[in-house]
């Protein structure tokens, strides 16, 4: 591999590392254009490597999420249950339907989430005792602002069915969830943009394992690729989580809604049979 193209990779996983450990979501939908149209890699080398480096940005950033009680950690396991359910149901539905199809839907969705997040909702903050009494309710200290933030989490089945979808999406297209359950979190279910862009960043490590260990045993990691992306990696999801604290939660939503536009013009490109 030539040593050029292993330092353009290296300096592009840092910028996918830190935005995804910003917004708590799997950068594959960007590196693997990346890595096969611009870098000429094989997409499923690239896949095998982004699956890796998904894996590199929650075990890099989730800790510190942690540490700093941004993490709904029931909330959280709740979710990945539909989560990894949705995923397996995915993989086998990827022979019957057609992809181009589901990703063109799923722009459409993900560019009204985009607009709904950007223009019509400001950042959600309730007090437990102002919704149902619920386990999955949570708080935490805001870095920035210095202020206890508390928040009742609602609608736990359309969590659920968000979770789901966004595991069917995962294994039928190969994006990452936490575009799904992201805005999910925070729209659906009362969750302030940092705690949901949090959570997710503590789930998506787990859905990636198993899929990482498959094409592991069909010998498509490749060592040198991969290192180099997790690297580039490791150093932005670092820097992504010492971000977070000096982010408001209206920028974090900003920002992520102009990576969900950025997706979604990904995806109409793909259904449309660019790459």
């Amino acid at each position: 591999m030539d040593a050029v193209i292993l330092l353009v990779l290296l300096l592009v996983s840092i910028l996918i590392g830190a935005i995804g450990s910003l917004l708590g979501i799997g950068g594959g939908v960007f590196l693997i254009p990346i890595m096969t149209l611009g870098l000429g890699i094989d997409i499923k080398v690239a896949a095998a490597t982004s699956l890796v480096t998904i894996i590199v940005t929650s075990s890099s950033s989730a800790p510190r999420y942690l540490r700093e009680g941004l993490v709904n950690v029931k909330l959280g396991m709740f979710l990945e249950i539909f989560t990894v359910t949705g995923a397996i149901i995915g993989a086998f539905l990827v022979s019957y339907l057609n992809a181009n199809i589901v990703e063109g839907i799923f722009a459409l969705v993900m560019i009204y989430a985009a607009y709904y997040m950007q223009i019509r909702m400001k950042d959600v903050s309730s007090i437990p005792d102002q919704v149902p009494p619920s386990r999955f309710n949570g708080r935490y200290r805001d870095e920035g602002s210095g202020e206890l933030r508390q928040y009742g989490v609602k609608n736990m089945h359309r969590g659920a069915a968000a979770g789901f979808v966004a595991g069917n999406l995962s294994g039928l297209i190969g994006v990452g969830g936490g575009i799904v359950k992201v805005p999910a979190m925070h729209i659906w279910m009362g969750v302030p943009m940092k705690a949901a862009a949090a959570t997710s960043n503590f789930m998506i490590g787990v859905t990636a394992v198993a899929s990482a260990l498959v094409y592991l045993a069909n010998g498509l990691v490749a060592p040198v690729i991969t290192a180099s992306a997790a690297i580039g990696i490791f150093i932005g999801a670092t820097m992504g989580s010492r971000m977070m604290g000096k982010i408001t939660g209206r920028g974090l939503r900003t920002i992520f809604s102009v990576i969900l536009i950025a997706i979604s013009v990904i995806m109409f490109l793909r259904a449309g049979g660019i790459f």
